[in-house]
């Protein structure tokens, strides 16, 4: 078992994935039946939707599974480990693309893919920092990543950087997204009733009188009916600029000067 001391000492060691359980346990006669990791990882990623991660807790879990608090702690020993049995089980929601096909198609449908995880579910953005994303389902996302990314051409030392180009976007892009939709929904309106709101409010502010006709010349050009068309077509385009920019630094790493600049000694 680790206890919340164990992981503050040493942060960079404790994950659940690490933290390997016996293969398996006795139940105990007061344990419910029925009950496994498996069925605790799907209420929670049902509660952290419904709730938010701000109110999720053992104690609201276990009512959740009609059993005691107590419980849950024969099958994990904090809650960060569910927390963190919860983000990768998620994970599984994005399938790998084919290993055939245009890698720009490829990254495409994976960052389509991971935009549409963070909005579906809010909480994993601040969780994704916080825990090693080291198990099954993460490791194979990581996996297609980095295949799509050696397809691009790039050399290996510029890899890296084409994919926090990316999925740091995507992260931020999405986060927004899903942040937006949520604080509509709170308000008890649609995102564009919600959109509209707040524009009238800005508009009705003199000092931002410049800014507000700025805004209303860019939503016009790009040329969107709602918000949803709006984020769509933001996206896509951004997406577009990112996957064209990785294209020009490929063939910039492929140029004669490129090679001098590699083979040149340094002061």
């Amino acid at each position: 078992m680790v206890s919340a001391a164990d992981r503050a000492k040493d942060p960079a060691r404790t994950s659940v994935w690490l933290n390997h359980r016996p293969p398996s346990r006795a139940r105990k006669s007061d344990q419910p039946a029925g009950l496994d990791r498996d069925r605790i990882t799907a209420a929670t990623v049902r509660l952290l939707d419904a709730e938010g991660l701000a109110k999720f807790s053992m104690r609201r879990l276990a009512a959740e599974l009609n059993v005691t608090a107590m419980s849950l702690y024969w099958y994990v020993d904090t809650k960060d480990d569910l927390l963190e049995l919860a983000l990768d089980s998620v994970y599984s929601e994005i399938d790998p693309p084919s290993d055939e096909g245009p890698w720009e198609t490829r990254l495409r449908a994976l960052a389509t893919a991971y935009r549409q995880l963070l909005v579906r579910h809010l909480w994993v953005s601040p969780l994704i920092g916080k825990f090693l994303n080291m198990g099954p389902h993460a490791m194979l996302m990581a996996y297609a990543l980095q295949d799509v990314i050696r397809a691009t051409g790039l050399p290996l030392g510029r890899q890296t950087g084409a994919l926090s180009a990316v999925f740091q976007f995507v992260y931020g892009f999405s986060t927004v997204e899903g942040q937006f939709a949520q604080r509509s929904a709170e308000a008890g309106l649609s995102q564009d009733e919600y959109f509209q709101q707040a524009m009238s409010a800005i508009q009705g502010q003199p000092q931002f009188g410049p800014i507000v006709e700025n805004s209303q010349e860019l939503i016009a050009a790009r040329g969107a009916d709602t918000v949803q068309e709006m984020h769509d077509r933001d996206f896509a385009f951004a997406l577009d600029l990112l996957i064209a920019g990785i294209d020009a630094m490929r063939e910039r790493e492929r140029s004669p000067e490129a090679d001098e600049d590699r083979t040149r000694p340094r002061q």
